[in-house]
């Protein structure tokens, strides 16, 4: 007996504060009402609190001291914030609270929304929310006027509460200036602040509208380069208007097709004037022109089959030497006529290749940093694309110098024999599709004897003739998208858009192939290991056999013989 008294203390102990706690639920409401009751016979209030927000909230929680009769003097007025810290601190460092800190009596306070403490309505109803462009329309009247005939406003008045309200852009109690650096509507936010409801595939698919205008923003150069930090690039709003957003089918509308010249001229002037400017939103896979899908395509082919036989072609050729030199070294064929030092590159080839490097790697790195401006190496880029676009004034610097390292070569070619005749040996023959495919079979294990490659053969003719390739196909895309004012005036935009694939694949492509081909040719190849140092020299340390310097009968022997 004396066990089980133990183990109901606990019981005991919990069911005190229990009772006392069902008690006071129960018999709360009746004193609060009670003392609504005592307060009115003095203050003509009860009617109004019974149907508010603060019906169930004492009158003492918010009169602090009115307890006693008569009321002390000079009590401070009820603060909302002594219930509501968050939002009372959020509207004190918004444009309103800022304004009443200065004095102007005319800001909006609390009560200018929401109504007295004493006829304060929730603000999550339906009707709450249908009546905040009125609300706002109190002191914002052209705003508000402008935002009735826009798509937004005008469902809204139909009932539609999912529709945009002034609160969903600018926010509710910290409302901010749009140029403020917080603020949603500010440049660098309206994206997001858009994107929060076309962003949102559930409510675009409840209301018909497209499921894929974010992704196409983001990736299109204004969405890329927006979130890189530029300030001066077209946003949502840019395009689409502010308070006044009308469908594209409208023709009072901004992005009507009709208009879409004089919209985009703002920023590009002509544009569309020659040719009708098309889709604006693309996306992959989505909406887009068939030029742009088509060239998608082909590159997604092309792309991995590509750099698919070039890892295959090296790799296989590793494995060999790697088996060779470190697995069974007693069965590599001794050829000690084979000697290195060869020249491969002139004092003037060597400063075009030192160009050539350089400006291809910054090409890349500046390049690829509009796509990923996220990433970690591209933070010294976008770090002042706020105030200063560094990552666009150095991809176009290093352009220009690809462009005259491109120039210098062309025209070495043309005024100088001695050049001319070292590169005649990059011209293609055919039977560099014979040493080529023979070599491949061979490092694939599909041929057991090596066969002969010529010393200027399909390997360095491949890199040569690509590099060609690339300067030109980059060359001409680069300059339709850096003078793209040009362009869209007297080109469909179509050809921008075709450009822009195909610049950014081809860049994928070039430096993919460089790690793959190049690198290996140069550095992670055996017989050059750790690197080869032609390109600082002029001479290779690969070994070859003296044969190698006159396997071309149609050309003189090769420099350095």
């Amino acid at each position: 007996m004396k066990l089980q008294s133990l183990q109901q203390l606990p019981l005991l102990g919990w069911g005190f504060p229990t009772l006392w706690l069902a008690l006071f639920g129960l018999f709360a409401p009746i004193s609060i009402a009670q003392e609504k009751a005592e307060c009115s016979s003095c203050h003509e209030t009860a009617e109004k609190v019974s149907k508010s927000i603060h019906a169930k909230v004492a009158c003492i929680s918010c009169h602090d001291k009115r307890d006693t009769y008569p009321h002390p003097q000079n009590l401070p007025k009820p603060d909302c914030a002594s219930c509501h810290p968050t939002q009372a601190a959020g509207q004190a460092n918004s444009a309103h609270g800022r304004e009443v800190a200065k004095g102007n009596d005319a800001a909006p306070g609390c009560a200018t929304c929401h109504g007295t403490a004493h006829e304060a309505a929730r603000a999550t109803t339906p009707e709450f929310r249908k009546a905040v462009p009125e609300t706002c329309g109190m002191c914002h009247t052209e705003i508000a006027e402008k935002y009735k005939t826009s798509i937004h406003g005008k469902a809204i008045a139909a009932g539609e509460l999912g529709s945009a309200v002034c609160t969903d852009c600018h926010g509710e109690h910290a409302i901010l200036p749009k140029n403020d650096a917080g603020s949603r509507v500010n440049q660098s936010h309206v994206r997001d602040t858009c994107g929060r409801c076309h962003g949102d595939v559930r409510l675009a698919q409840r209301y018909g509208l497209p499921t894929d205008r974010l992704a196409s923003f983001d990736s299109s150069f204004h969405g890329m380069a927006s979130k890189s930090g530029a300030q001066s690039v077209a946003n949502c709003a840019s395009c689409h208007g502010f308070h006044d957003i009308l469908p594209s089918t409208d023709e009072k509308s901004m992005t009507n097709p009709k208009n879409l010249p004089q919209m985009c001229g703002q920023c590009h002037p002509g544009a569309g004037t020659r040719f009708a400017l098309g889709t604006i939103h693309l996306s992959e896979g989505g909406e887009e022109p068939k030029p742009v899908r088509y060239t998608r395509l082909i590159y997604l082919s092309l792309i991995p089959a590509t750099l698919g036989l070039m890892f295959l072609h090296h790799f296989g050729d590793w494995l060999r030497k790697f088996f060779a030199l470190r697995v069974h070294p007693a069965l590599v064929p001794k050829r000690d006529n084979r000697v290195a030092g060869e020249v491969r590159m002139y004092p003037f080839e060597r400063l075009q290749h030192g160009l050539l490097a350089v400006s291809f790697i910054v090409l890349g790195w500046t390049g690829f940093a509009l796509k990923y401006p996220d990433a970690w190496w591209c933070a010294p880029l976008v770090a002042w694309e706020s105030s200063w676009p560094v990552r666009g004034t150095v991809h176009r610097t290093a352009a220009v110098i690809f462009t005259i390292c491109s120039v210098m070569h062309l025209v070495s070619l043309v005024i100088n024999k001695k050049l001319r005749d070292h590169w005649m040996t990059m011209i293609p023959k055919m039977r560099d599709v014979r040493e080529g495919l023979a070599m491949m079979a061979y490092n694939l294990g599909l041929r057991k004897t090596k066969p002969h490659v010529s010393a200027h053969g399909y390997i360095e003719k491949v890199e040569y003739w690509a590099v060609v390739w690339g300067a030109l196909v980059m060359g001409l895309t680069g300059f339709l998208l850096w003078f793209n004012n040009w362009s869209l005036r007297l080109l469909p935009k179509v050809w921008l858009d075709v450009a822009t694939a195909v610049h950014f694949y081809e860049a994928v492509l070039a430096c993919a192939a460089i790690v793959i081909w190049h690198f290996y040719t140069v550095i992670f190849d055996p017989d050059v290991y750790p690197m080869d140092t032609a390109w600082w020299t002029g001479k290779t340390v690969r070994k070859r056999a003296p044969e190698h310097h006159h396997d071309e009968p149609e050309h003189k022997p090769a420099v350095g013989d």
